[in-house]
């Protein structure tokens, strides 16, 4: 596995996340990656529920030991803002849960994170945090030792050029977490970031669903009907043909970095504002001179990375 890309998940499962996981999954049985653990985070529901939907899904894989930790319960300095409205009370609206047999590792999500950084290589792991970034932030702040083992983080949050998701400004998990997501733009750790300017170019379109509907397995099917339920609501919101897929972005990006295009910006996000708590501040032109501290993804090749999608779903149970 030398030349595998090593990546952990850090997520707060969510629809999305489900489709990004079971990719994952998908992409270490195809011989892509070694997908080392699941972090769970609190975002789109509580953290008792973001980690029980982590091994849920992990189950459906029929990865019923994969290491599934449960870490932050709040943002650093905030209340927890969740978003049920969007993947319902459960989390993962429309499919049937199950009590999971894939068990709950003890020890927290920060501390598995800070020592297995600490046991790796130089630039040899790469995070790829989907949901608020609080577990991340943590990390580097309690062991700012650990960025040298980083190779790269690769996350989905944040907007620029698309309006925001939760509020006008601010895409959901950057809001949730603003000071996680500053704390993890200056770490000075590699930082590709995946926002809602990339994401709302990666549709949920019928045609799309209709691959993953035809597979010959239980989780294409399955992951068909979440995705489509999901996306009812964004429908509904931007009058779109099909929703935004977010998640999943993130985990093809740090795989398949050749069906996205950026430019490295210097990168803030807003922690203060009343109106633009969340939003970020990407210097597109340069103009204030501060060194890039990321790459700001803009343009996907959208039909392959839904044919990415669902060849790693096809090799799934």
């Amino acid at each position: 596995m030398a030349d595998t890309t090593r990546l952990i998940i850090d997520t707060d499962p969510g629809q999305d996340d489900a489709a990004a996981i079971l990719m994952a999954h998908g992409l270490a049985k195809r011989g892509l990656i070694d997908f080392m653990a699941l972090t769970a985070v609190a975002g789109n529901v509580g953290i008792d529920l973001t980690a029980r939907n982590a091994r849920i899904i992990c189950d459906w894989a029929n990865e019923k030991e994969f290491p599934v930790y449960a870490g932050a319960d709040k943002p650093l300095l905030r209340r927890l803002v969740t978003a049920e409205e969007v993947h319902g009370s459960s989390g993962l609206d429309g499919v049937e849960l199950h009590d999971p047999q894939c068990p709950l590792k003890s020890g927290h999500a920060v501390t598995y994170l800070i020592d297995t950084l600490r046991a790796a290589e130089d630039n040899s792991i790469v995070l790829c945090p989907i949901g608020p970034l609080t577990n991340i932030a943590q990390v580097l702040n309690l062991a700012p030792d650990c960025v040298r083992a980083i190779k790269r983080i690769v996350l989905m949050g944040g907007n620029y050029f698309e309006a925001g998701n939760i509020t006008p400004a601010a895409e959901f998990n950057f809001y949730c977490d603003p000071h996680a997501a500053q704390i993890v733009l200056q770490s000075g750790a590699p930082i590709t970031i995946l926002p809602l300017d990339v994401t709302h170019k990666a549709i949920i379109t019928t045609p799309r669903m209709d691959v993953l509907r035809r597979l010959d397995n239980v989780n294409g099917p399955r992951l068909a009907g979440i995705l489509q339920s999901y996306e009812r609501y964004d429908i509904q919101k931007f009058g779109t043909e099909g929703g935004p897929l977010h998640d999943p972005c993130a985990v093809a990006c740090a795989v398949f970095p050749e069906l996205f295009k950026g430019r490295e910006c210097h990168v803030a996000v807003e922690t203060q504002g009343e109106l633009t708590m969340g939003a970020c501040v990407v210097d597109w032109w340069g103009t204030t001179g501060k060194t890039p501290n990321a790459l700001w993804i803009t343009e996907v090749d959208a039909d392959k990375l839904f044919e990415q999608i669902a060849e790693s779903i096809a090799v799934l149970p």
